[in-house]
């Protein structure tokens, strides 16, 4: 025989409202929260990104100061996310002849930074100014992109480039020359014990096409010619053989290293 129990028809009633309430009340909670998603999303993807910049970041160096970058990249306190185009910015600080790259990275919905490389020099040439002379200086690029003497270049040993033809702001070295001065950059950072023994490197146009180097040491009085580069080991054997003929009674004044093999002139005394 079994036994059935049943409810109380009160409790039951108690028990569904109680149960509707509860479902009520989490249909609202539930239609707050999509309400309030939607809301977010709205604000996120639809209004923050016209707003304009809330961060903007401009790493860049002492010749340019924040307000110029911006100048230039054309931002204003209107900018926003939607409103820049990082292509056509990178574009416009890349052609400010001190910087020599520009990286523009927007970060949504509403930061935006500037990373300038600026140019360093790997050389310095001499150009007539107003007030006399003045050093211009070369990067590994072949640019001539500052004149005047920088704070920030002292102590720097570098070549001097000399023979360019009337050097002026924002000429280019010939194709044929950018080598030279990427080799020289390198080794200003690789080896710059070995370049400061470099005084002055004189370039000097062959008759029919192409050029010749003429190197000038530091310590020592004989001048050495080469093609149209220097690397860093054909500097090393340059110097490894001036040492030798500094000993010598008989000092070749330049010795001749276009072939590969340091060929000389001894200078004729005078009677």
């Amino acid at each position: 025989m079994s036994i059935d129990y049943y409810d109380d028809p009160e409790n039951l009633n108690i028990k569904k409202k109680s149960a509707g309430k509860i479902e009520k009340g989490l249909k609202r909670l539930l239609i707050i929260a999509v309400v309030i998603f939607f809301a977010q999303m709205i604000w996120l993807f639809g209004v923050s990104p016209f707003i304009p910049f809330s961060t903007i970041e401009v790493n860049g160096f002492l010749e340019l100061n924040r307000a110029e970058v911006l100048h230039l990249a054309g931002i204003n306190e209107n900018s926003s996310y939607f409103s820049v185009n990082t292509k056509e910015i990178q574009n416009k600080l890349s052609s400010h002849i001190l910087v020599e790259s520009a990286v523009v990275v927007r970060r949504f919905p509403d930061r935006l930074t500037m990373y300038l490389n600026p140019r360093q020099p790997a050389a310095v040439t001499i150009t007539n100014i107003d007030s006399g002379q003045a050093p211009l200086y070369i990067d590994r690029n072949g640019v001539f992109y500052k004149i005047g003497c920088a704070y920030s270049y002292e102590g720097m040993n570098l070549p001097v480039l000399s023979g360019i033809e009337n050097p002026q702001l924002n000429m280019r070295l010939p194709n044929s020359l950018v080598s030279l001065v990427d080799n020289l950059s390198g080794m200003a950072v690789s080896s710059p014990d070995l370049l400061s023994a470099v005084s002055e490197i004189r370039i000097e146009r062959k008759a029919w096409d192409g050029f010749d180097l003429v190197i000038f040491p530091v310590h020592s009085s004989i001048r050495v010619r080469v093609e149209d580069n220097i690397t860093e080991n054909t500097l090393r054997y340059i110097l490894l053989m001036l040492n030798v003929f500094e000993g010598s009674n008989n000092k070749p004044y330049e010795i001749d290293f276009r072939s590969g093999m340091g060929s000389y002139k001894i200078k004729e005394q005078s009677l």
